[in-house]
């Protein structure tokens, strides 16, 4: 069966951007392929992370998201795996109303080996959500369902 691009017809929405420096305005924002949900986010600096080190690596993007949107910042899977790095509150969350520069902090959690970065390399991901706004409501009393209050582990292992 043939993929049906209309079939997944993604919505858009405007996201305003200030590339805080002319490196990242150069390489901007954009996805790489068609349907990936994370747009590619780079660091404006040369660090190294040491094993067990952290850092908050510079993005030099500012954005202005929607009402109703949530921009999340979630790891890059090629530097879990070959490196050990990753986000170190994963996702992190881009509220609305927040204009500074996207930062991101990052972890190496390889015992070993330090991990090296230059400016223009990729470090997370970018991916732009709605959300809903909440009203909580205080009860006495919350319906049952199949889970209850069972929680970790609580599906079991199966073989």
């Amino acid at each position: 069966m043939a993929y049906d691009e209309a079939y997944n017809e993604p919505e858009n929405v405007e996201v305003l951007v200030k590339y805080l420096n002319d490196d990242v305005k150069k390489t901007g924002l954009y996805y790489a392929h068609a349907g990936d949900a994370g747009v590619d986010l780079r660091t404006t600096v040369a660090f190294d992370i040491k094993p067990f080190e952290r850092f908050l690596a510079p993005t030099g993007i500012s954005i202005a998201l929607p009402a109703g949107y949530v921009g999340l910042v979630h790891p890059r899977s090629g530097l879990s795996i070959k490196q050990g790095v990753t986000v170190v509150n994963a996702p992190g969350t881009i509220d609305a109303g927040y204009r500074g520069e996207i930062k991101v902090p990052m972890i190496n959690l390889d015992s070993h080996q330090t991990a090296h970065f230059n400016p223009g390399d990729r470090i997370a991901q970018l991916v732009i959500q709605r959300y809903v706004d909440a009203r909580f409501v205080e009860a006495q009393r919350l319906p049952d369902s199949d889970r209850s209050a069972r929680g970790f582990g609580s599906t079991g292992i199966r073989d």
